[in-house]
C-alpha cells in the first residue's frame, strides 16, 4: 500500500537531512548511483543511466536518462521541497529560568504555533563532528523521545485564553528541557568540555553525544529542529485518513522520489527521448532565497549540466559542445569581430535553451481541502476533496504558475494514467499562499503546472490527508514520466 511506504518515510524524516537521507537511501536501493556536483560529470553519465546528487545535504537532484536522448530533447521535471514549519534550536540556545533549563529556539517558516505546546517534543539534524584526524564531519542526529516540552498556562490563571489564546513567540515559546534539581543529579559536567558549552545547556550537548556515541567535546556547529515523536499513522474509521506532521511536503517529496524509481525501468528509459527529473529543494517555507532553495542555480545548473555532459566523453568535448563562433558588432566601424562565445548566454542557442522549449515542470506542494467547519473559508466551485484526487493549483495574479497550456498536457497524463485531477482556486477576499513554480518558471522560462494532494490543517504540528491520493500522485508523476514525450508532441504552442 503506497500510504504505509509514505508513512515509513515521514516517520524516518524528522528534519530536511533525513528526509534527503531517506530518498537517498530509496534511489540507492533501485540501483541509481551517487555522483557529486564538485565533479565533472562527462564520460559517467550514459543514456538509459540514473544518478543523483545531493546539495547541502539538505536538497536533493535525481535523474533518469532516456535511451534516446539527444542534447535538446526535453526534461520532464517534478519539483518539491524537503523542509517544514518547525522550531529550530538557537545559535545560542543556552537558557536558564527560576529552576528551569530551556532550549532558546527560532521560528522556521508559518508556523500553526499554537499546536506546538503540550506536545512531546524530540530533536533532529545535522552535526558538524570533529573527527580524530581533525577533520568535520556530516552526521545525522536524531533524539526520538520527548525531552523537551512547551507547556500552556493552566485556565485557572488565564480565565480568558478559550476566547483567545495569545502568547509572545520568544518569551511562552520556549521549550523546557529540565528543572535545575535532575540536571545537577544527572551532572553537566560530562559536557563542560563541549567548544561550545556556553552556548548551549551542556545536558543538551551530553544528550546529543550520548545519541551519536560521541565525546562532546567533537560536537561543532549544528542545524536542529524540534519535532513531534508522535510517530505517523493510518486512521479514521475506515483508515482512510493519513495523520501526521510534515505532510507539507514530504508527501510530494516521497510520491515524486517514488514515481521516478517505478518508472525508471530499462524498457522504459530505452524508448524515453527525454530525461526525467526530480528535485527536492529545502528553504521553500521561508522564500526558497539560498544556495539549497528554489530560487538558487540548483535546477538550472543540473538541466545545464544534463544538456552537455550526457554521453560526452570529457569535459572538453562537453564544453565544446555547448560553445560556438559567433558574430559579435561592437566595434564602432560596425566591422564584425569573430570571436569565441558560450552559446548557452544566447537565446535559443545551445541545447540548454532548446530544451526549454520541450520541457514541463510539475511544482507539487501540498493544497488545502475542503474544511467541514470553515465552508465559508472556500471557493464555492473549487473545493477539494481528500481521496478525489490530485489538485491542480490556479491563481489568475501567478501566484500559481498554471497556465491553459501545462493543464493540457497534465490532462492528458491523467487520462493515461486514470488519475482524477480536481480544481482549486482562492476566494477573492483571501490572500493566495504560492509555491517554487512561478520563480522557476519565470528565471527558466519553463512552463509549469502547480498541483498538490488535499490536505487539512496545514503548517499545524500534526496535519491531515487522504490514503488514496498517496497512490494518485504516484500514478500520476508515473505517467508523466513515461508519457510526457509523446504527449508533449501533440501541443506546441510557440
Amino acid at each position: 500500500m503506497s500510504a504505509s511506504g509514505f508513512i515509513k518515510f515521514v516517520n524516518a524524516s524528522p528534519s530536511p537531512f533525513h528526509a534527503v537521507e531517506s530518498a537517498r537511501k530509496q534511489l540507492l536501493a533501485a540501483g541509481f548511483s551517487e555522483i557529486a556536483e564538485r565533479d565533472s560529470w562527462a564520460g559517467k553519465l550514459k543514456r538509459g543511466g540514473k544518478y543523483f546528487f545531493t546539495r547541502n545535504r539538505s536538497a536533493i537532484a535525481a535523474f533518469a536518462v532516456g535511451g534516446k536522448y539527444e542534447s535538446g530533447n526535453g526534461f520532464a521535471v517534478v519539483g518539491a521541497h524537503t523542509d517544514s514549519p518547525c522550531l529550530k534550536v538557537k545559535p545560542h540556545s543556552k537558557k536558564e529560568k527560576l529552576g528551569y533549563t530551556q532550549v532558546g529556539v527560532q521560528t522556521y517558516g508559518g508556523g500553526l504555533w499554537h499546536t506546538w505546546f503540550d506536545r512531546d517534543l524530540g530533536i533532529a539534524g545535522r552535526i558538524l563532528v570533529k573527527t580524530a584526524e581533525g577533520k568535520h564531519a556530516h552526521q545525522l542526529v536524531n533524539i526520538n523521545r520527548p525531552i523537551l516540552r512547551i507547556p500552556t498556562l493552566a485556565i485557572h490563571l488565564d480565565r480568558g485564553v478559550n476566547e483567545a489564546f495569545k502568547f509572545n513567540n520568544e518569551v511562552q515559546l520556549t521549550p523546557v528541557l529540565a528543572s535545575a534539581a535532575t540536571k545537577a543529579l544527572n551532572g553537566d559536567v560530562d559536557a563542560k568540555s563541549a567548544p561550545n558549552e556556553n552556548q548551549h545547556a551542556p545536558l543538551l550537548l551530553k544528550l546529543l553525544a550520548k545519541e551519536m556515541k560521541i565525546e562532546a567535546s567533537q560536537i561543532g556547529d549544528f542545524e536542529l529542529c524540534l519535532y513531534d515523536v508522535q510517530p505517523s499513522a493510518i486512521g479514521g474509521a475506515e483508515d482512510e485518513y493519513i495523520f501526521s506532521a510534515r505532510l507539507d511536503n514530504l508527501m510530494m517529496s516521497y510520491c515524486s522520489v517514488e514515481a521516478l524509481v517505478n518508472s525508471s525501468t530499462e524498457a522504459n528509459l530505452a524508448r524515453d527521448p527525454n530525461i526525467r527529473v526530480v528535485v527536492l529543494f529545502d528553504n521553500e517555507e521561508v522564500g526558497s532565497v539560498s544556495a539549497h532553495g528554489a530560487g538558487s542555480n540548483l535546477l538550472e545548473v543540473t538541466l545545464r549540466r544534463l544538456a552537455t555532459e550526457v554521453e560526452a566523453e570529457n569535459q572538453d568535448k562537453a564544453q565544446q559542445d555547448d560553445d560556438d563562433w559567433i558574430l559579435i558588432d561592437h566595434s564602432p566601424s560596425s566591422i564584425p569581430l569573430i570571436a569565441p562565445f558560450p552559446t548557452s548566454l544566447l537565446p535559443l542557442q545551445s541545447g540548454f535553451e532548446r530544451s526549454m522549449t520541450r520541457s514541463l515542470l510539475i511544482s507539487a506542494d501540498m493544497a488545502h481541502a475542503l474544511h467541514p467547519n470553515y465552508v465559508e473559508k472556500h471557493e464555492e466551485n473549487h473545493r477539494p476533496l481528500m481521496n478525489k484526487g490530485v489538485v491542480v493549483k490556479q491563481n489568475a495574479n501567478q501566484r500559481y504558475a498554471t497556465t491553459a497550456v501545462s493543464t493540457t498536457l497534465l490532462r492528458e497524463v491523467a487520462a493515461k494514467a486514470n488519475v482524477p485531477l480536481q480544481e482549486f482556486v482562492v476566494r477573492n477576499d483571501s490572500p493566495c499562499g504560492s509555491t517554487i513554480g512561478p520563480m522557476l518558471s519565470a528565471s527558466l522560462g519553463l512552463r509549469t503546472i502547480d498541483v498538490g494532494n488535499a490536505q487539512l490543517s496545514m503548517h499545524s504540528i500534526r496535519e491531515q490527508c487522504g490514503t488514496e491520493d498517496v497512490k494518485y500522485a504516484i500514478d500520476l508523476f508515473e505517467a508523466f514520466f513515461n508519457d510526457f514525450a509523446e504527449i508533449e508532441a501533440g501541443v506546441t504552442v510557440d
